[in-house]
């Protein structure tokens, strides 16, 4: 940490030998603590308390940084009951990176944190093996298909089972489809625009979603076919790491984005596009992540300069306008880190406007979030559950029956509200919604 850091800095000064992933005082130093990130924060909505608020957490983290507090049990807890949905960057003054704040936070207490051995086995299996295996993915996805195939899923509901399950049983309506045939399969290859060629793009399919949102990955492709773009799947490219940032695993998250990075860049793409907003709000960090990294911090900010959400991108070029009528009432559910760690808003509402006969009603708090959140829905389901409730009530209100987002991962949350708390609305991510009308139009 620079000496200017804590020379200039409001509190006092910051402990020597820090870890180098802690906090930085300079990004500490910005907060005011005025409280107006207070509404924006669904934990604070949730708790009322004030050491679960942004504010809060910072006053924390000062704590921590300048020796007067320890990195306590409670410290940890109110940190990790945080959604880092980043509400409150956008309702901030001040102008405080609350999300490298609490990403930065989370990494220096796993640094020092000994966990026990079942819980560093699961880690470990979920993090270095799972997420970033192909094979071991699509094993996966064959027993999930497989228990809802059988109907197996259904018996289980039915039988009351769950109610004995307890925690696993609360959360098993989270559980997502696996969509046969996977995702996988396209990956590596390239397809060519429709129409004439208007632009290259690089696709990035993700890794879960390569079994749980295969039919929206077709989806993208297609709706960017439709719009004049080859786009090529690389083959070398593997998990972003977002679901590693979040969980204080940097140096793990630092070595895919070098990966991701190796894979898209010499592809000489105009864009590189993703359709998760929560993978695409890490992947437009990759120049934070790997800052300090000599070989690859300029090719970072390259990579970086052409990352696009694909309703980013297809909000900037000229729209094929040849699309069916939809005589259908949708609304919109922002994705967190689309709305406040993207600052993208405006561009998935202008492609739901351009499809025909399309009925639109704007949510009420749409971009506070839904309780999602990466994992934070499994880890802390009885908080993320109260927070989807809430928010079905105001999706009911709307009286649509389409729910669109930009998020795979709200996707899936919201799909979960409609089961248990909806009116049998349709849960769509805008380019499958765009998707159908090009379809339609063709058919």
């Amino acid at each position: 940490m620079g000496a200017s850091e804590t020379t200039t800095s409001a509190f006092p000064p910051v402990l020597p030998n820090r870890h180098p992933e802690a906090p930085r005082a300079a990004d500490l130093d910005k907060c005011v603590h005025c409280g107006l990130c207070l509404n924006a924060c669904p934990t604070y909505r949730e708790l009322g308390v004030e050491m679960d608020s942004p504010r809060g957490r910072i006053y924390q983290m000062v704590q921590v940084a300048t020796g007067q507090a320890e990195r306590s049990a409670s410290y940890e807890e109110h940190l990790d009951l945080c959604l880092a949905c980043r509400g409150c960057e956008s309702a901030c003054p001040s102008g405080v990176p609350y999300g490298r704040l609490i990403e930065a936070a989370r990494t220096e207490i796993e640094a020092g944190k000994t966990r026990p051995w079942h819980e560093r086995a699961f880690r470990s299996f979920i993090f270095e093996r799972l997420l970033v295996t192909p094979w071991l993915l699509k094993t996966a996805g064959a027993f999930l298909y497989l228990y809802e195939a059988t109907g197996l899923r259904a018996i289980v509901r039915g039988s009351g089972l769950l109610k004995l399950m307890g925690k696993l049983g609360r959360i098993e309506h989270l559980a997502p489809t696996a969509e046969v045939p996977f995702f996988f399969d396209k990956v590596g290859q390239t397809f060519p625009a429709k129409g004439g060629r208007r632009y290259r793009v690089g696709f990035l399919a993700g890794c879960l979603a390569n079994v749980t949102s295969s039919r929206l990955n077709e989806a993208t492709v297609r709706v960017l076919q439709a719009n004049g773009c080859e786009v090529v799947i690389p083959a070398d490219q593997t998990c972003c790491g977002a679901l590693h940032v979040h969980s204080g695993l940097k140096d793990q998250a630092r070595a895919l984005a070098r990966r991701n990075i190796d894979a898209f860049l010499p592809g000489g793409f105009d864009a590189i596009i993703t359709n998760a907003a929560g993978c695409g709000s890490t992947l437009k960090e990759y120049h934070e992540l790997l800052e300090h990294d000599d070989t690859y911090s300029e090719k970072a900010q390259q990579f970086v300069a052409k990352m696009k959400d694909v309703t980013e991108f297809l909000g900037s070029i000229e729209l094929n306008p040849r699309m069916a009528p939809m005589q259908l009432t949708a609304t919109y559910q922002d994705s967190c880190h689309l709305a406040h760690g993207q600052k993208v808003r405006s561009a998935p509402r202008q492609l739901l406007a351009s499809i025909p006969g399309l009925q639109f009603k704007e949510l009420p708090l749409s971009d506070l979030c839904c309780g999602s959140a990466g994992i934070y829905n499994i880890v802390h389901d009885d908080i993320a559950d109260s927070l989807l409730q809430k928010k079905m009530v105001m999706v009911n209100g709307t009286g649509a029956g389409i729910v669109t987002t930009a998020n795979v991962g709200c996707a899936i949350q919201l799909k979960a509200g409609v089961d248990k708390y909806g009116k049998n609305q349709r849960v769509m991510h805008v380019v499958e919604l765009l998707d159908e009308a090009y379809r339609k139009a063709g058919s």
